[in-house]
């Protein structure tokens, strides 16, 4: 049996109304508040504006990476795919689907990028 208090916090829920956030639910805005933050201030050293892409990497976590409007690059990672979105919409982010094609061509690198996968592949300096 349902008692008064009950049935109004599920009217409440029902109608939009205030719910409890889990702990979880509260960890995941912070974070994602903290990473929408993280976003804007990549963006605005770069160039003013970027591009991502939401892309899982494993145990939960989602990678965001950022293309600025500079070709300047970098990745954020996120303990869940809806805490990346909700960072993604937070920040204003243009999000696309692969980060290949038009996203990728836009990615400037520079001599230490260029040194480091070659020296991986032609036996360059090591990685340690």
């Amino acid at each position: 049996m349902l008692t008064m208090a009950d049935t109004q916090q599920a009217d409440e829920q029902a109608a939009g109304g205030p719910a409890t956030a889990t702990p979880a639910e509260k960890r995941a805005e912070k974070q994602a508040a903290r990473l929408a933050k993280q976003i804007r201030a990549f963006a605005s050293a770069h160039g003013g504006s970027a591009e991502g892409q939401l892309a899982h990497i494993g145990r939960g976590r989602t990678r965001i990476a950022l293309v600025g409007a500079n070709g300047e690059w970098g990745n954020l990672v996120a303990d869940s795919y809806s805490a990346a979105q909700k960072a993604a919409e937070q920040a204003g982010l243009s999000l696309q689907d692969d980060f290949d094609g038009e996203l990728a061509a836009k990615v400037r690198t520079g001599r230490y990028e260029w040194s480091r996968m070659a020296g991986i592949q032609l036996g360059g300096p090591a990685n340690s």
